[in-house]
């Protein structure tokens, strides 16, 4: 038996379907499907809900994380934690899969440690044509850089702790577990015999100007420079200092009640005193924050001392304290329940956390 993890987030309802469809035409049907929903928007949850709804045989898992960031490792580990087959396969939610690939897994499992595979993508066009597998006309093909979709012997991933949950955002959490199963001695394979799953077309997604959902402005570079670390360091084994694949369901109702409620500004001091001497320190409490700009941040009075050379407040741009903000929960807090909402327009943050 092959345990199948999909994971999503606000996902092209259409993108889904093709994919769910894909699997009902399988040849070898020894295979369990589980589908993570890490945070999609009210409206997608719902429709999406009604989809798998269809497929009896597929377990939805749906995470309250919509005020987060994404953590793609962290929606795979939810599963990999709990699994109790011999085969654990990474999916991607927006491919098309061939009627054979299941019986190619099953064929190819013992073959190494970690398998991945090639890639067809398809351009726009064609992804909106409704065709059998082998009619579609690939655009390009991936090469063994890619390692979204991978097989792995369960035993050996759980044996690193899975995937690494520093990672969020986008990116390179695929490529370090491949990386560490290499520090580790284990064996890997690249499968380009045949494509076996086409990458359906989609556009790339931006956050909008007015959107306030998490977002920090060179997450993804930080990634890349850990990933280089993951390399140069021989690391094997991720998550050391968290539980991995934890997410407590009945702890995010503790949002709902408030103990202690705190109004921060911009000044370096005020948030720095804040991280340190509470979001670091305080324990078995919910807290509210509010971080909004000092009254003398930018004015005339403060720029003619600055430029006097006085002695004047420091300040960070809200840009900068919500990266600070989210670089630590993701060092020190990420297992935490917590909404976290940046509003450029209001010039706002707000935070609630279960510390």
């Amino acid at each position: 038996m092959i345990t199948i993890v999909l994971t999503n987030r606000n996902r092209d309802l259409d993108l889904v379907k093709c994919c769910l469809a894909s699997f009902d035409t399988q040849t070898n049907n020894n295979f369990k499907i589980i589908l993570v929903d890490y945070g999609s928007r009210e409206s997608n949850l719902k429709d999406l809900k009604v989809l798998v709804s269809q497929y009896p045989s597929i377990k939805f898992i749906s995470c309250e994380t919509s005020k987060q960031l994404w953590c793609k490792s962290r929606a795979i580990n939810i599963v990999l934690k709990q699994c109790k087959t011999s085969y654990f396969f990474v999916g991607d939610i927006d491919m098309i899969y061939h009627p054979e690939c299941i019986e190619k897994l099953h064929q190819l499992k013992s073959k190494a440690d970690a398998i991945y595979f090639q890639v067809g993508f398809l351009s726009e066009g064609e992804s909106r044509k409704n065709k059998q597998f082998n009619d579609y006309e690939l655009n390009f093909k991936s090469t063994g850089e890619a390692t979204g979709i991978t097989l792995f012997k369960t035993k050996i991933l759980q044996s690193i702790n899975g995937y690494d949950e520093f990672y969020h955002g986008w990116g390179s959490e695929d490529t370090d577990v491949h990386v560490r199963l290499i520090n580790a001695k284990k064996s890997l394979f690249y499968y380009d015999k045949a494509i076996l799953m086409l990458h359906q077309w989609h556009p790339k997604t931006y956050r909008s100007k007015k959107s306030t959902e998490p977002y920090h402005s060179f997450l993804e570079k930080i990634n890349q420079k850990y990933l280089a670390f993951t390399k140069e360091s021989g690391k094997t084994k991720a998550n050391n200092k968290f539980e991995w694949g934890h997410y407590d369901f009945d702890s995010y109702r503790f949002l709902e009640n408030i103990d202690v409620e705190y109004n921060v500004t911009n000044e370096l001091s005020d948030v720095k005193g804040f991280i340190y001497n509470v979001l670091l320190s305080v324990s078995d409490k919910v807290i509210s924050v509010t971080v909004k700009n000092h009254k003398e941040y930018n004015t005339l009075k403060h720029h003619l001392k600055n430029t006097l050379n006085k002695k004047v407040k420091t300040f960070l741009d809200l840009q900068d304290v919500n990266n600070t903000l989210l670089e630590t929960i993701i060092t020190n807090c990420r297992n935490a329940p917590y909404d976290y909402v940046f509003d450029k327009h209001a010039n706002q943050i707000s935070l609630i956390i279960k510390l």
